[in-house]
């Protein structure tokens, strides 16, 4: 493989036009021929730079409204040509080194996210040249350069000034990986939506293969253990606030289960509205402390107050701009690993700065929950699930009390959380206000018993809160404890074929119970 590479002869054909005009003409201050393509050979030559129409290069027209252009020996020669091994058949054949070649795919993904988008429309949206011209050239690329990203462009311009015209082979082999991920991400999503489609052209379903690309935001240090190697990949095109588009001010480098707890914290504080100033502290991914107050230093206060031992070493989220005075009273009460929010003042910066390895972390505001895939490994396969947004399906008073409009508040502020806490589930609530919390357990009613001896030892009262099941109670135990401990309502899913029995349980105690039709596993 040369170790430098002359461009000589360079290949354009894009659908995205990004940066695409600076880019030629750079090329051509640097003597390079140009040629491309239908409507990228009309946009440079509409900008007088000079460039050679594929179909004039090879003799043959673009035929098949476009669906044949550059699939001609003389295209793929010049590109898939050995130079000092294929230069007899190429001067026999006519067909000149093509060097550099600068493809991107027709825009299948924008295609098909349309809401009015035929498979027809799809179809048509397959690109079949480009990417052969892709993988032609990354196979190539110990003598053509590919370049399938816009933000690429200023690499090629930079070794091209600084070698005198030639790229190297660092370079070249490097272009080639990002070559190969896009074609196989572009295919995987082919594959997808095809595999996908149960009837009327729609794809509906599930895909009969399942393929994903991500990409490869950092090495940890380790992973969930210190003898576990670790990595932190993100899908493509992320938008909308969430851990892989969250941008770090400051602090050391997240880790792994840094990154597992800061996610479960934010997706946690992001249930509840921006009007509402609200706190989430995250500790081993189940949120110990969640509370709304009347501006971010009281929710936090109020947060931290819930478990205070578990807050240690904790992740906080906010769903508002963190201020100093918040941002302060964090650092002189508790160590923290990380504090996220949408925004962060300069003072808030400022005062964190005095513990440079707490991890600072900016989001961005809050959007709409946009519906998504979540994935569970397990040895062997791959478990795919629509992402769990939705709260509830009714809330039905199944009981002969209703509750009041405040207990109905901290319902529904138990039952957010409750979403967000392991399964088997169960929260404590009061004043908008966890007042216990207890997760993981394999059975509900021990986790009930968790979230009173948390509330005890907080020095929490219990009496007058209500409380929040993830899953049904599959007997009135759960109930008849909850009532002992003064529990005054109850939100949980139903479905139990022993409702009634709790139901009855919880007439029996005074108690209003609502029931959501929803439930909220968490594994």
């Amino acid at each position: 493989m040369p170790q430098k590479k002359a461009i000589k002869r360079a290949l354009l054909s894009v659908s995205d036009k990004t940066h695409l005009l600076d880019f030629a003409k750079q090329l051509h201050t640097h003597g390079i021929e140009l040629l491309s393509t239908g409507g990228t050979a009309r946009l440079l030559s509409d900008n007088d730079i000079p460039v050679i129409e594929v179909s004039d290069y090879t003799g043959f027209p673009e035929m098949m409204d476009g669906r044949v252009k550059t699939l001609h020996p003389k295209i793929h020669g010049g590109i898939l040509a050995r130079r000092g091994t294929d230069d007899a058949v190429m001067q026999k054949h006519d067909i000149p080194g093509i060097d550099l070649v600068i493809v991107n795919l027709y825009p299948f993904a924008e295609t098909i996210a349309k809401e009015n988008c035929t498979l027809e429309d799809a179809i048509e949206n397959i690109d079949i040249g480009g990417p052969t011209m892709v993988r032609a050239a990354a196979k190539n690329h110990a003598h053509v350069a590919i370049v399938v990203n816009p933000s690429d462009y200023s690499l090629i311009l930079q070794e091209l000034e600084g070698n005198n015209g030639s790229i190297s082979k660092e370079l070249r082999f490097k272009l080639a990986s990002k070559a190969f991920e896009h074609t196989a991400g572009y295919d995987g999503m082919i594959a997808n939506y095809l595999g996908s489609i149960v009837e009327n052209g729609k794809a509906e379903g599930f895909p009969s293969t399942f393929n994903t690309q991500f990409k490869l935001a950092q090495t940890t240090r380790y992973g969930e253990n210190s003898h576990q190697k670790g990595a932190f990949y993100i899908s493509g095109n992320q938008t909308g606030a969430n851990i892989s588009t969250a941008k770090q001010l400051q602090g050391k480098e997240l880790s792994y289960n840094n990154i597992a707890d800061t996610d479960a914290a934010l997706e946690c504080v992001k249930q509840f509205s921006s009007d509402e100033p609200a706190c989430v502290i995250v500790k081993h991914a189940n949120p110990c402390g969640v509370a709304i107050g009347t501006d971010l230093l009281d929710a936090y206060g109020r947060a931290f107050n819930t478990d205070t031992e578990s807050a240690f070493g904790g992740i906080i989220a906010f769903n508002q701009e963190l201020d100093e005075k918040t941002a302060q009273n964090i650092i002189d009460k508790q160590f923290v690993e990380v504090i996220i929010a949408p925004s962060i003042t300069q003072g808030a910066v400022e005062a964190v700065s005095t513990k440079k390895n707490v991890r600072l972390l900016e989001c961005g505001e809050f959007g709409e929950a946009m519906p998504r895939l979540d994935y569970k490994r397990v040895n062997g396969g791959l478990l795919v699930q629509d992402a769990d947004l939705d709260l509830y399906e009714k809330l039905d008073i199944v009981t002969q009390r209703s509750p009041s409009e405040e207990e109905m508040r901290d319902l529904l502020f138990a039952w957010k959380v409750a979403k967000f806490v392991k399964s088997n589930a169960i929260v404590y609530c009061k004043d908008n206000m966890t007042i216990g919390v207890g997760a993981g357990q394999m059975s509900r009613i021990n986790s009930a018993r968790i979230a009173g001896i948390k509330a005890e030892q907080a020095n929490l009262t219990v009496t007058g809160s209500v409380m929040a099941s993830d899953a049904f109670f599959p007997f009135r135990d759960g109930i008849d404890a909850a009532a002992d401990a003064g529990i005054v309502a109850v939100i949980q899913p139903g479905g139990s074929m022993r409702d009634e029995e709790v139901i009855s349980a919880a007439n029996e105690a005074g108690m209003a119970m609502v029931f959501t039709g929803m439930r909220h596993f968490r594994h």
